[in-house]
């Protein structure tokens, strides 16, 4: 039997989970399949995202044939057959995989026929088409970058794959509990193929030891446990509850927050035994630019490169970059100051009035700019000395609003504390002058 994330391959765009950028009501993809003016593409992002599916929900959306190749392994001849295809049939979709492998001899069979439409292609790619695919190639598609999926596009493809009753997994009559599929999300960590596959092993593991079990019923459930164990994740001490993944994770963070080494090298080392890397990876990210912040950027970025490595090494050897973070950042000096100030100016984009922006800010580069007084009196700092001159950026409403509240727990914040001071002081007596001789 095909894995679930292979069965569960949409067959339209209004089965494609996530990328609405792109696919949603009105937007570029869905725009060219109901126009019927399809055009080669390249779409790149991570693992797992929708790439292949988006190929095939084109296919299915237009009726057109639909072949899968891998520009590294697949031959020039297997291309030959496809195109051959389209020939026969007018056109045929190709999805390429790995399209920054190809090299010039396919690639040179291959432009003619994206000229003259005989074969679409949709080339699928985890790196920058900009950087690791030819000029040639990028000229004749329109490249489209995929975004990571959400909790809830996860929670959306696993509920549909357990109802599903001819492709996913609805004969089975399963549910999970809210911490088995918050695990199973997180561990997935936006990898759709990884989190079907992965929800695939646990219901049918678990339907096996129930029947060995003798306790088998018509409906049964999945736990946190039980997930944990189906996806190759430690389980540490989870409770009754569940919540025991969560609480390592909090204690965590809270120690590290709190400068105390030993403990945070206790709870990562538990961690680390659960084998859950990304996990740690993700919370050490958050924890660098939460915590420590402005305090010690220097800390946050060799956070980042510990992190790289640590993906790049994987366990065992990943545990040692990840303890020379922890450690630092442990040490360094803390500050919340930017969660706190973004925070705050997100709270006033949601809850106030924030008006309009300055017209002075406003775009001035198209005809009949000058006319609505966009871009008119708008200073450029550059033209003055130290790159600097007082004039309003904030939108009316908002005049004398001060998100950014440094604590000047470090030098360094202090240092920013500082200028900060300084240029809104300077700002606000720049512009009361102006007001004054106006």
């Amino acid at each position: 039997m095909k894995p679930l994330a292979y069965r569960m391959r949409p067959q339209n765009l209004d089965e494609v989970v996530g990328q609405q950028h792109l696919i949603g009501p009105g937007k570029i993809i869905r725009r060219m399949v109901e126009a019927k003016l399809l055009s080669s593409m390249i779409l790149y992002g991570p693992p797992g995202i929708g790439k292949t599916s988006i190929a095939s929900a084109i296919a299915g959306s237009t009726k057109y044939a639909f072949r899968k190749l891998n520009a590294a392994t697949d031959s020039k001849k297997q291309l030959q057959q496809v195109a051959e295809e389209g020939k026969m049939s007018g056109t045929v979709i190709l999805l390429l995989d790995e399209i920054h492998r190809l090299d010039k001899t396919k690639q040179d069979f291959l432009l003619p026929l994206l000229e003259s439409g005989q074969i679409i292609l949709i080339g699928a790619t985890t790196e920058n088409p900009y950087i690791a695919i030819s000029p040639a190639i990028r000229s004749r598609c329109q490249i489209f970058e995929l975004k990571p999926l959400s909790e809830d596009d996860a929670d959306k493809a696993i509920q549909r794959a357990l109802h599903d009753q001819e492709n996913g997994l609805g004969k089975y009559n399963v549910t999970l509990t809210k911490d088995a599929e918050k695990l199973l999300i997180e561990k997935g960590n936006g990898d759709l193929r990884t989190t079907l596959n992965g929800l695939e092993l646990a219901v049918l593991s678990t339907k096996q030891e129930l029947q060995e079990a003798g306790k088998e019923n018509q409906y049964f459930t999945i736990n946190q446990q039980e997930m944990a164990n189906s996806i190759q994740m430690k389980s540490q001490n989870f409770d009754a509850s569940g919540d025991g993944h969560y609480d390592l994770v909090s204690a965590f963070q809270k120690s590290i927050r709190g400068s105390d080494v030993d403990a945070s090298l206790h709870y990562l080392a538990r961690l680390i035994d659960s084998g859950d890397l990304i996990s740690i990876c993700r919370r050490l990210s958050v924890i660098a630019y939460e915590d420590i912040g402005l305090a010690n950027p220097a800390a946050c970025q060799h956070a980042v490169i510990a992190i790289q490595a640590a993906q790049q090494l994987g366990f065992p050897e990943a545990r040692i970059p990840l303890a020379n973070a922890v450690i630092e950042l442990a040490l360094s000096p803390k500050s919340n100051s930017a969660i706190s100030a973004i925070d705050e100016a997100i709270a006033d984009v949601q809850n106030k009035n924030v008006g309009s922006i300055p017209a002075s800010l406003k775009d001035a580069h198209y005809k009949g700019a000058k006319k609505l007084n966009h871009g008119v009196d708008y200073i450029y700092p550059h033209d003055f000395p130290n790159d600097w001159i007082a004039q309003q950026y904030l939108p009316d409403n908002l005049l004398n609003t001060h998100y950014f509240k440094p604590k000047g727990n470090s030098k360094i914040e202090k240092g920013l504390l500082t200028t900060y001071k300084t240029l809104k002081k300077m700002q606000a007596d720049g512009l009361m002058k102006k007001t004054k001789n106006q």
